[in-house]
Formats: structure tokens, sequence, C-alpha cells
């Protein structure tokens, strides 16, 4: 007869109810998380459907946005990589995420691309057939000059590049939606959501026509030229000095290889520039805000009796074949100065921010530079619910954009000026200085060079070369022997180009936060005692700054 212990059979009884109470216990645990789990909703979707409450809209995927970017072209795109990037949650709301079509945003400045290269964004312009740029061809009279971008100091694959616009804009959108904590929607955000003063998120309608609210701490507006947003922003004063006719031209090759060429034309510049292997962008630049008519026939004569005798002979042909297939679009110029309405939980980038002449091709410049700023202020701020500390930091976003952004908004609005033709004989003296000075070659054409493609955005810089231009103007009249005639030409052309209104209108004032509008009085006289004064005053705080 086997004799078993009794405390064995009680340990073995007490583990094995012991085992049944954890089993029972945790299956009744398990079935309790599943009940509570929240739902993986598919923003806004869910949130419309369900009349969920707005606490519960707030989230994506079961955690907050911690940024609500409204645009998704080539600053907002770029923006939500970034972001995204760093960790942040980012939902981007984009009216219509389909390739755009447009005839500008379709040249890279070397300067913004080093910026793209710094966002970890270079391969964006690969696999498009982006063409290389390594500088400008300046032609007048039958006369031209080569202007080579001073890259001998950066890597082999720095240059300028060219492309469509929305295979750009494409692939950056594409990098964008490879991040897990990137939601790229399609709506149209027709308001900022506002409680006390501070902006908590946006409203929007999609394409079925439903009405959505989205909320994250800070929402940031790059809704492009013609942003429904800005106005309880900023204080937009937009200028339209001039439109662009764009042509493609097919078939032919530009005079100087991987360059963009510049035509001092009659009345005003003409742009050449490869978009493709096979196609050259044309844009034709007609100041003011009317254009022939496309309908009747008129914009095709003029393009062929005013525009066609003016470009260089190697694209006549190609350029005349353009004109008859018929392809003619047009875009307005506009120009504004950044003059923001600092809101707490909301901020403006790209041209719903700050636009320039696009003669230049610096727009993609400013915006891949602002971006940069924007995710250096930002990287310390782990928490972006305080709005009192995010506001803070926002706040320098706008005197540190300034040496760059102002220097290529300053140098657009003076060059186009410049290139203007016009019959005040002061004016012609003024736009044949700058040809002849830029054909110098050496740091007087190194030098602007580097500021127009954003490799050397001082302000300082930009000053002493716009001095230099009124000087070498005026010896030019001086010489060999002055008159009377010359002097007076002489004054004019100095307090035409020294001193131009948009230098004094876009200077960063480096001691405080402030616009572009309000930095310096700008001189609506002509004289030149307070461009003088604007001068020795920028100059001070400039020297102040440095120090």
């Amino acid at each position: 007869m086997i004799v078993v212990d009794q405390h064995l059979i009680w340990t073995f009884f007490a583990s094995l109810f012991c085992f049944v109470l954890l089993y029972t216990l945790r299956r009744r645990n398990s079935s309790n998380a599943n009940k509570i789990k929240p739902k993986k909703k598919n923003f806004p979707e869910d949130c419309a459907n369900q009349r969920l409450a707005d606490t519960e809209c707030r989230l994506v995927d079961g955690s907050g946005t911690d940024v609500i970017i409204v645009g998704a072209g080539v600053a907002g795109a770029a923006l939500a990589y970034t972001l995204g990037k760093e960790g942040r949650k980012v939902r981007v709301i984009e009216r219509d995420l389909t390739e755009p079509d447009r005839i500008v945003g379709e040249l890279l400045q070397p300067g913004g691309y080093l910026k793209l290269v710094e966002l970890g964004l270079e391969d964006c312009v690969e696999e498009i057939d982006a063409q290389r740029v390594l500088g400008y061809a300046l032609f007048k009279d039958g006369k031209n000059t080569r202007l080579p971008y001073p890259l001998e100091k950066f890597q082999s694959d720095v240059a300028g590049r060219s492309f469509h616009n929305g295979r750009f804009i494409r692939r950056m959108r594409e990098k964008a939606a490879t991040l897990p904590n990137v939601q790229l929607a399609q709506g149209t955000v027709t308001s900022l959501l506002e409680e006390n003063g501070t902006i908590r998120g946006v409203q929007y309608k999609t394409k079925d026509g439903g009405e959505h609210k989205a909320y994250a701490p800070l929402t940031i507006v790059c809704d492009g030229c013609f942003s429904n947003l800005r106005r309880s922003l900023c204080n937009p004063k937009v200028d339209v000095p001039s439109c662009f006719v764009g042509l493609v031209l097919e078939n032919c090759q530009l005079p100087f290889e991987n360059h963009g060429h510049v035509v001092l034309g009659d009345p005003s510049p003409i742009l050449f520039y490869p978009i493709s292997s096979t196609e050259i962008r044309c844009l034709v630049d007609v100041p003011g805000q009317k254009l022939p008519s496309l309908a009747n026939g008129e914009m095709s004569n003029y393009l062929k009796t005013v525009v066609a005798p003016q470009i260089p002979p190697e694209l006549h042909d190609a350029f005349i074949s353009a004109i008859d297939k018929g392809n003619i679009r047009t875009m307005p110029n506009r120009s504004m100065p950044a003059d923001p309405h600092p809101t707490p939980g909301a901020l403006l980038m790209g041209d719903a921010f700050n636009m320039r002449h696009p003669l230049t091709g610096g727009g993609m410049t400013v915006a891949l530079s602002d971006i940069v700023v924007i995710r250096d202020i930002l990287k310390p701020l782990h928490d972006l619910n305080d709005p009192t500390s995010l506001s803070k930091y926002l706040e320098s976003f706008y005197t540190l954009r300034k040496p760059v952004a102002s220097t290529i908004n300053t140098l657009a609005g003076a060059l186009y000026k410049v290139f203007l033709a016009s019959p005040d004989q002061a004016r012609k003296e003024m736009r044949q200085a700058c040809f002849d000075y830029l054909s110098l070659g050496g740091m007087c054409s190194t030098g602007p060079v580097a500021l127009l493609s954003g490799l050397n955005p001082r302000p300082m810089s930009l000053v002493l070369h716009f001095f230099a231009v009124a000087i070498y103007g005026v010896g030019r009249l001086l010489l060999p022997f002055p008159s009377p005639k010359r002097l007076l030409i002489g004054a004019r052309l100095i307090s035409l180009l020294s001193f131009p209104e948009c230098i004094w209108y876009n200077i960063p004032n480096h001691q405080g936060r402030g616009s572009e509008a309000d930095v310096l009085p700008r001189n609506h006289s002509g004289g030149i005692s307070q461009s003088s004064s604007c001068l020795v005053r920028y100059l001070k705080d400039y020297m102040i700054k440095i120090k």
C-alpha cells in the first residue's frame, strides 16, 4: 500500500487552484482590455461619420497630432517630411493631391539645393529628369556674358536644378508619406479654429462636401500665393508688377548648356532654362497686369513680332514653333513683403507668407531655408502643448530668417527694376552699367551671382555691390571728360541704383523682430539724404550684430 504525504496532496490542490484562478483573471483582463481599446480611426472620416466629441477627433491613430500643415506644395511637403523625421506627428491637408502643373517653381538655386541636402530631401530631384544648372548667361543688344555659380568650394553634386515643378512636388509628397507619423489628406481648409486668441486647429471640407475639424497645438499655413488664410496671420500687401507668359520649347539647344538664360529685352526680361532633357522653358515677362488677348490672337502676334526678334538665333525656330502649337500659359508675378501678425498656435510659411519677383528663381530657396530655421527652433521644444512657450520660440523665426530671405527678396526686386527697359536716359545707363559690371568677371560677377544663388546670403555684401555698380556706372559717364549733362545723369543714376526703394523695404533689422515693411523708412521723396541716413543706421545695426 502506497502512503501519500498529506502535504503533497494539499500542495497539489493549492497549486491547481492558483493556476485556475490566475488563468481566469488573465482572461478577464484581456477581455476588458479589448473592450476599452480605442478603435483605430481613419481621421477625419470616422470622426465625421460617428459624430465623436472634439476630444476624440483630436486623436489620429490613437495619439495626438503635433502639427497641422495646410498645403503640400514645395514648402508644405518639405516641412512635413522634416518635422516627421524629427518625431513630430504631422497631419497635412492639401486641396489637391494630384500632380500639379505650373510654369513657375521650376528652378532651384544651388543655395536651395544645399538646404535640400540639409533636410535629407536631395533624392527628390532624382528620377524626374532634372537638369543641372551651373550658372547664367546674360544677353543684351547682341552681346552676351556667362555668369557661372561660384561652386569651387563645394562637392561635385552641388549645383542648381531645373525640373517640372509638379514632378518635384510629387516626389516630396511621396517621401513625406513614407513616414508613419506623417498623414496626408485631401481637403480644402476653409478657416482656422481660434479659442481665446490661440489657433487650435483648422476646419476643412472634403471632396464629398463634408465639413471636418482637425486640432493640433501648432498649425502651419503653407497654402501658396493664393492663400485664403493669410489675412488673419499677416498684413498682406500683394503687388503684381508683371505677368509671365510661358512656353515650352522642344528640339533645340541653349547657347550655353546647363545655364539659365536671361535676355534683357524690350520692354522686360525673357528667361530660358531647361526643365528636362528634351524641353526648355521660356518665360516672357510682360509688365503690368493687362496681357494681350490669347483668344483673338493678340498674344501670338505680340510674341512673334515683339519678342521673337530679340531672342538668341539658336532658339528662334523652336520659339515660333511653340507659339504655333498654341500651348501658351500665363501667370501673374506677385510680390509681398513679410509682415506677420504673431498669433499663438499658428505660423505662415512659403508663398502664403512672403513672395518676391520670380526673375531670380529664389522662392524655393527662401522656403527651404525657412524650414531649416523652424526645424532648429522647434528641436529643443519637446512638448508643443504649452502655447506661451511655443509662441516665444516661434517669434525668433521672424528674425532668424531675415539674412537669407531679405537678401534674396531685395535682389529679386532690385534686379527686376534694373532690367526693365526705359526711355529715361538715367535708367538706360543704369541697365547698361549693371550688364557691363557683371561682364567684368571676377568678384564683379561671382559676388552678385553668389547672392542670387543663395550661396552667400549676406545683406552687407548686397549693399556693397549696389554701391560698386553705382560707382562703376558714374565712372563710365565721367570718363574721359565730364559734361553737365553727364554729371546730371550720373547723379540720377546714383539715386536710382544705390538707393532703390526695394532695398530699404527689405533690409533686415537685426535689433528686433519687426516686419520687412517697417524696418527702415521708405524714400518716397527721392532725396538721397534720407536714404543715406537709412544706410548709416543699417550699417551701425549690422556692425553691432556681428560683434
